[in-house]
């Protein structure tokens, strides 16, 4: 689904990625760990092709098709969606709008379809009507963004700390859905949606079952493997620790 390749990435003239590999395969969900100011979040914007975030070596595959130097709207065209960790107020546009459009329809009357996805995320069709995260609670803003993620129905997607300001209540209904769209309700060999997960405190993984996990300091991946192992380690020692305990591991071998 996606092979990152030597990614070297700079903001503002100020390198935050330095010869970062990854893949991840079709059906495969991989969570992604590490301090603020990692370049997790760099990532996810560099995959989907943010003009501010300028590749200077390297190369983005997806679904075999090098997509380096493609606008952000052809790689979404491709099949890539993404739930933001602070996504903006829109004015003037209404959150049952949005909807249509993540599904292609410009249609400005809230369809049948929206009103019953809106339903399972938990939204009334008053909530419909209003201006996309005007006044939104973080929970309602995280619910927000999965309901046009699941109407846009992306092959790849990316989830920003998903996790992040979210109630016990609010983490399981998202952590639902998250499964839904990333098919973890049907066997490995038939689901073709992948995704990267962002988390700081790896709490979605109560909630959704993860491939891989991936621990990123300095803007590079410093280590990877199961789950449950790389998240325990992270967890009683910290990030560091969790990286030198796996290079010790791979020293072994």
């Amino acid at each position: 689904m996606l092979e990152i390749k030597a990614l070297n990435l700079e903001v503002d003239g100020r390198p935050v990625l330095k010869d970062l590999n990854l893949t991840i395969e079709a059906g495969e969900s991989h969570v992604l760990l590490g301090p603020n100011g990692s370049g997790k979040t760099s990532l996810l914007l560099g995959i989907l092709g943010f003009p501010k975030y300028k590749v200077t070596g390297g190369s983005i595959i997806f679904k075999g098709e090098d997509i380096t130097h493609l606008s952000t709207a052809k790689r979404v065209k491709l099949g890539m969606g993404i739930a933001f960790q602070h996504p903006p107020v829109i004015r003037g546009i209404k959150l049952g709008e949005m909807v249509n459009l993540c599904k292609g329809d410009t249609s400005q009357q809230v369809t049948q379809e929206t009103r019953t996805l809106a339903k399972k995320l938990h939204f009334s069709d008053e909530f419909l009507e209003r201006d996309v995260n005007a006044g939104f609670s973080g929970g309602e803003i995280k619910r927000s963004e999965i309901m046009q993620l699941m109407a846009q129905d992306p092959d790849f997607v990316m989830l920003d700390e998903p996790d992040s300001g979210v109630d016990i209540e609010n983490m399981e209904l998202i952590g639902d859905m998250i499964g839904e769209l990333l098919h973890r309700r049907i066997r490995p060999s038939k689901r073709t949606a992948s995704g990267l997960i962002i988390t700081h405190l790896a709490t979605i993984t109560d909630y959704v079952e993860v491939d891989w996990a991936h621990v990123m300091l300095n803007g590079m991946i410093a280590c990877s493997g199961n789950p449950d192992r790389i998240i325990s380690e992270v967890m009683k020692g910290g990030y560091e620790k969790c990286v030198r305990e796996c290079q010790e591991t791979m020293d072994r071998i």
